[in-house]
């Protein structure tokens, strides 16, 4: 009797289930414009940013004479290893540098070289197979060493937190700054305007 009482009170329940109870179907994958704010969006630096402080500090750079304007010309690291996140986002410092430097060689045209310190290991096992005679010296000839650099360009991201308890609003000021320091005097020669963005939301964007 109560197994029977127990089945006609479940089964009532499910017909009275209400309709929003059953799984919501995903949404398709929609394309974004990377310069534009996607649909999801939060208080953090995104990639809308990254690519207009990029356009900001080439065009400064580019204006340089004593920087690009020399007759050889320099030669510059950039890596996102030398880009210290101290934010309070979780964010890839390589997506700064690689649209950095991008940016940077398709805009010169020649008049700044980049120099690759993350496959100097590859470069001397290529150098010492050229030089054991197990390899040919390829098409360019061999150097004496490896090129030295004359600059580094680094950057640093910090950030400020806020809440207001009250209605729940976050907002974060985060601020990129660039700088381009001289290798063999530790001056630096360039840095670029602070580029700064505050943003204020009530809901929960996590970066990934």
């Amino acid at each position: 009797m109560h197994k029977q009482l127990a089945l006609i009170l479940l089964a009532a329940a499910t017909a009275l289930a209400p309709a929003d109870a059953a799984p919501r179907r995903g949404q398709a994958a929609v394309d974004v414009d990377p310069q534009n704010r996607g649909p999801v969006s939060g208080t953090g630096i995104e990639m809308r940013d990254i690519i207009g402080m990029s356009d900001r500090i080439v065009r400064d750079l580019l204006q340089r004479a004593d920087i690009v304007g020399t007759a050889v010309p320099p030669r510059i690291i950039l890596e996102g290893s030398r880009i210290r996140n101290q934010s309070s986002q979780r964010i890839d410092t390589d997506l700064f540098s690689d649209q950095l430097r991008a940016q940077l060689i398709r805009a010169a045209a020649g008049k700044l070289r980049f120099l690759s310190r993350e496959t100097i290991s590859d470069v001397a096992a290529e150098r010492e197979l050229k030089r054991e005679g197990q390899t040919d010296v390829g098409t360019r000839g061999m150097t004496r060493a490896v090129a030295g650099s004359d600059y580094r360009l680094i950057g640093r991201i910090t950030s400020q937190d806020a809440r207001n308890n009250s209605t729940g609003m976050t907002q974060r000021s985060t601020q990129v700054v660039f700088e381009l320091v001289d290798m063999e005097t530790t001056e630096t020669v360039y840095i670029s305007e602070p580029f700064v963005v505050v943003r204020a939301q009530r809901d929960d964007i996590v970066y990934r």
